[in-house]
């Protein structure tokens, strides 16, 4: 003899699949919710987005700092001074004069192009980093002949008004050379 099997209330075994799916769905949104919340207002993000920042401006300011066109001087010297702040920024503005005259009389024009870059030092709360950047530096002299140098450059940041800037450039010492 065959019996009916009847559910209680009148629930059909589909919809409460479909409850406890939905259920289920339910929980699961509720954790990848909380997961993504934290992840948005962690520290370690934050740090992250101030040293992507300080890398890019870094390298930048590398770059602009090592490309200057002769016949456009003081565009290219504009550029170095927005790109620098502290010491460098003024050392640049005092020997400005000087230096233009200079590479108006070479007749070379100077372009660099970042290879990689580093930040190897972020303190977020003073607004300072630690940069290391390879360069390769082009130089055309007036008859058109150029040379390529690879060069590596050690620069420190400072964040000002919301913004990184240069505060210091050196070379990197190079293979065994102990540094200064």
């Amino acid at each position: 003899m065959t019996r009916a099997v009847r559910t209680p209330a009148g629930i059909r075994p589909a919809l409460a699949v479909a409850l406890v799916l939905t259920l289920v769905a339910g929980v699961l949104a509720a954790w990848a919710g909380r997961d993504w919340y934290a992840a948005a207002h962690d520290d370690s993000a934050a740090y992250a987005v101030q040293r992507d920042r300080a890398l890019a401006a870094g390298e930048q300011a590398v770059q602009n700092l090592n490309t200057l066109d002769h016949r456009r001087v003081d565009q290219g010297l504009d550029l170095w001074e927005s790109s620098t702040t502290g010491e460098l920024h003024q050392q640049l503005v005092d020997g400005r004069t000087e230096f233009a005259g200079q590479v108006k009389a070479a007749k070379t024009v100077t372009t660099a192009r970042v290879l990689s870059g580093a930040v190897t030092e972020l303190d977020d709360r003073a607004g300072r980093a630690r940069l290391l950047v390879a360069l390769r530096i082009t130089v055309t002299t007036p008859d058109s002949k150029s040379t390529d140098k690879d060069s590596r450059m050690l620069g420190e940041l400072t964040r000002t008004d919301g913004q990184w800037k240069l505060s210091a450039l050196g070379q990197a010492p190079v293979g065994g050379t102990a540094a200064g």
